[in-house]
């Protein structure tokens, strides 16, 4: 069967060089947000947008940050097989990607409210910044974590454009602190690499075993905004059980990753971090269901 081909090169090479799995971190975020500014489930049309707004910006901040990494991922092996490096997409296309994906964007957001189409630019600008952050300060794991934490920002407004809630705030720190640290485990499989090439990193500025101590704080930091954000919204027990469960969860990815053994890094990565994304979302939502029951 031949393969899809886009006026951007071939279908799956696109999905590889986004990474279109990885939505699920965040558009659980995005939809917890929704659901707590409504106080239970949204309109789907709201949640259709919300979900074509979130696929479309990040699709936007990932072909954007292979295009200014491309220096980098040619010469780094554990990147080499990615589609801009082994040619199946070129900087063109990828340019022209990052374009149409950014239209769609924006009319998301017009879709959403005003707020939204008001804040679609900035949105952008933030989302694509993280690619550049390395090159200049270790804070940049942060910066992807509040990226990721617009998400229940996102969600929030894109239901209650007048006012932003204190629970999606909490959870945006939350979130924040969450993917700050899997960011930084993820970063140990470049250490040599970061270091060769004057990368900033928290493991390549400040050594590995301070950069697990500074990942394990974010998470307890994570658990701590967790908790505060039920109780913001008056979420009912069920979200108190999930919350105990994704803090086991973030302790045993701490337990998993060392910086002298990456073989279980994946598996936290991925895995463990798409776990606790839906798991979270089912927290919110039976939270929401309990308090109003």
């Amino acid at each position: 069967m031949p393969a899809l081909q886009t006026p951007f090169g071939n279908f799956a090479a696109i999905c590889r060089m986004i990474r279109i799995e990885h939505s699920i971190f965040a558009l659980p975020y995005a939809y917890a947000g929704a659901v707590l500014a409504a106080g239970g489930m949204p309109p789907l049309q709201q949640l259709i947008a919300l979900t074509v707004a979130m696929i479309s910006v990040r699709s936007v901040a990932m072909a954007f940050n292979r295009i200014v990494d491309l220096p980098f991922d040619s010469q780094n092996p554990r990147t080499w097989d990615r589609p801009l490096v082994t040619g199946e997409i070129t900087v063109r296309q990828t340019w022209s990607f990052c374009g149409v994906m950014s239209l769609v964007f924006i009319f998301a957001c017009a879709f959403l409210n005003q707020l939204c189409l008001y804040l679609s630019i900035p949105a952008l600008l933030f989302a694509g910044t993280y690619s550049l952050m390395k090159r200049f300060s270790a804070v940049c794991h942060f910066w992807l974590g509040a990226t990721l934490g617009l998400a229940p920002l996102a969600g929030w407004l894109a239901v209650s454009p007048d006012s932003l809630g204190m629970p999606a705030v909490l959870l945006f720190f939350a979130v924040t602190f969450w993917a700050g640290a899997f960011d930084i485990y993820y970063a140990f499989q470049d250490y040599d690499f970061d270091l060769a090439f004057d990368l900033y990193s928290v493991p390549t500025v400040y050594g590995p075993d301070p950069a697990m101590a500074i990942a394990g704080l974010s998470h307890v930091v994570t658990s701590i905004f967790l908790l505060l954000t039920g109780y913001a919204a008056g979420l009912g027990w069920p979200w108190y059980v999930i919350w105990l469960l994704i803090s086991g969860v973030l302790f045993w990815e701490h337990k998993l990753v060392r910086p002298d053994d990456l073989r279980h890094v994946n598996m936290a990565f991925f895995t463990l971090n798409g776990v606790v994304s839906i798991v979270m979302l089912i927290g919110v939502i039976l939270g929401v269901a309990f308090h109003a029951a």
